[in-house]
């Protein structure tokens, strides 16, 4: 049994230390934005050469995100939502994300922002559990996401409670697949697939699902906490997911969505200057390109200690060895 015991421990070892050391991306700048309602920031996309984001608290407009030395303005960009769909979503939910909705302001509840190489924008609904497309050329129009989406999961254990439905989303740059981050209680990933012009589940909507807790970094000397999906990307045939709880960026399978590598921003992020009062200032947006990431911090119209009351950008380098696949 001593003899098994230390063989586990051997093989595992390497293992476990990387996951207790992960390699800190480091900060290359950060800067607030001024002009985003509420101070909600939500979704960050790189779309037609600027940067984009999204609020929770606005139904009607995207925001253009201008940068000078000092800040990020945002410029509304506008446009007009038809109805949104039935996302079969049990009715007691859908009162609660409606009633929410008139209390707070965004009753669509935009998550997230991704684009395509074409420069078709993609929002994500949490209230709706639904995905507005804003084409090039055309009206708003909802995706025609296949029915058996949101049940298969829901069989998974996702979707299940009021304000952890879907946090995130990103579109490869075809505009063929697409993918969702469910936020927490369970977590998980999804996808479809574009055959011709209707979306569809080809194997299965549901890549990954997880409960469960995860150490919380050690500067928060806090207990575990539940894991979660706060923003969700797309680079060089990977997935990237916002783990905000954790303060880190995972690599994950385009087929199985299991994770690869990760790395942390805790170090950056955590710094006496940059708290916020508990529960607030969290990383909300992500988005990853070959020389680093984008992250959004929703503060909600909370002052972090340096007393900074916008939402903030961080610029965080690439790791070392760049994105790649090197496990």
């Amino acid at each position: 049994m001593q003899r098994l015991l230390a063989a586990c421990l051997l093989f595992c070892a390497p293992w476990l230390a990387s996951a207790a050391a992960l390699e800190e991306l480091k900060l290359l700048n950060e800067q607030p934005v001024s002009g985003v309602s509420g101070g909600n920031l939500s979704g960050l996309a790189w779309c037609d050469g600027a940067l984009w984001a999204v609020s929770d608290r606005d139904d009607q407009q995207l925001y253009r995100l201008e940068s000078d030395a000092s800040q990020w303005q945002a410029s509304a960009e506008t446009f007009v939502a038809p109805p949104a769909p039935d996302a079969a979503l049990p009715w007691g939910l859908r009162m609660r994300n409606w009633a929410a909705g008139q209390v707070r302001g965004g009753e669509l509840d935009f998550e997230g922002v991704s684009c395509d190489a074409a420069g078709n924008r993609y929002l994500v609904s949490e209230a709706h559990a639904a995905v507005l497309q804003l084409p090039v050329i055309g009206e708003p129009n909802w995706l025609k996401l296949p029915p058996s989406l949101v049940r298969q999961a829901r069989a998974s254990g996702m979707l299940l409670h009021f304000n952890s439905l879907l946090e995130g989303i990103a579109v490869d740059p075809a505009g063929e697949r697409l993918y969702l981050a469910a936020e927490r209680m369970r977590r998980g990933l999804l996808v479809v697939h574009k055959q011709r012009s209707t979306w569809r589940c080809t194997g299965g909507c549901v890549l990954f699902s997880e409960a469960g807790t995860a150490p919380a970094p050690e500067q928060l000397g806090a207990e575990e906490q539940p894991r979660d999906f706060s923003g969700l990307a797309f680079h060089n045939e990977k997935l990237f997911t916002l783990e905000r709880q954790a303060h880190r960026i995972c690599r994950r399978s385009l087929s199985t969505a299991e994770v690869e590598r990760c790395w942390s921003f805790a170090a950056e992020a955590l710094t006496p200057e940059r708290l916020y009062p508990p529960s607030y200032g969290l990383a909300e947006a992500l988005w990853v390109d070959q020389d680093g990431a984008w992250v959004g911090v929703d503060n909600g119209r909370f002052s972090r200690a340096d007393g900074e009351s916008r939402p903030i950008i961080w610029r965080l380098s690439a790791p070392k060895d760049g994105w790649g696949s090197k496990p």
